[in-house]
């Protein structure tokens, strides 16, 4: 069975689940009439049935019906109550992606009925133009094929890859989190420039493309962060200053907190 031979369905319209919305269409992984939300903002699914072409209602009960595939775009606080409403709703057949950031399958597989096939999964923003960071955790009760199907949707929209649930809070703290880290940076490399007299819009046109493309070789050459770095920092050169400047700054440091405060943040979601 396909994705593309299935209906899809979201509990919740907000920035993550449109921005997925957004995604998943782009990709052609479904047809927009055969992806729908829910949302108690009626203006906005209005909103996303006009420029999406998808179907909506103010009723969760109405797309977990129509769904084969239901994706839980919740924020974690108002989880609870949101899986209290779907219960009665979730039979056997339908498989329950969720989004929600800290929450563990536990809860899912405990307020839902028994059988219920379960994948956790924690995408990011990017996913709106098909570049996002997903880390997929399946639960008891989920099939290799429930798996395979989460694989490609997230896949479509970026890049995904499955992590054993006891690393999903990392996982949210480093590429779920992670985009708010790296457009200050944009902003900020932009603003050295902008100081040195250069305009703003090219300014924020070369530097985002420089981390666009430092990201890219990364990714494709395989080579450690630390051999690309290199390959740039000539001795007694322009880039091993700036390189000095950061490390003067703590710039690791300031990172790797980000990334652990943010999964810390992560785990008490959960507990919640």
């Amino acid at each position: 069975m396909t994705v593309q031979s299935q209906k899809i369905g979201f509990i919740g319209a907000g920035k993550m689940g449109s921005a997925l919305m957004q995604g998943i269409i782009k990709a052609g992984i479904v047809k927009p009439e055969n992806l729908g939300a829910s949302d108690v903002y009626e203006p906005f699914l209005n909103e996303l049935k006009a420029q999406l072409g998808i179907n909506v209602s103010t009723d969760n009960a109405v797309i977990v019906r129509d769904s084969d595939i239901l994706i839980l775009a919740v924020k974690p606080q108002i989880l609870g109550s949101v899986l209290e409403n779907l219960k009665a709703y979730i039979t056997a057949d339908k498989l329950v992606i969720s989004i929600a950031a800290g929450v563990p399958l536990a809860t899912y597989e405990n307020a839902l009925p028994e059988d219920t096939r379960v994948v956790r999964v924690m995408p990011n923003i990017a996913a709106t133009v098909s570049e996002a960071a997903s880390g997929i955790s399946p639960g008891k009760n989920a099939t290799p094929e429930d798996l395979k199907i989460a694989l490609e949707i997230f896949s479509a929209v970026g890049t995904a890859v499955q992590v054993p649930e006891s690393l999903m809070d990392a996982v949210t703290g480093l590429s779920g989190s992670g985009p708010a880290f790296i457009f200050p940076v944009i902003e900020a490399m932009a603003d050295g420039a902008v100081l040195e007299g250069m305009d703003r819009k090219s300014a924020l046109t070369l530097a985002a493309q420089t981390v666009l493309g430092a990201a890219k070789m990364a990714l494709e050459t395989g080579l450690h962060p630390g051999e690309l770095k290199d390959m740039v920092t000539s001795p007694a050169g322009t880039t091993i200053q700036g390189v000095h400047a950061l490390e003067e700054a703590g710039i690791r440091a300031a990172f790797m907190n980000a990334v652990i405060r943010a999964s810390e943040r992560s785990k008490e979601l959960g507990k919640k």
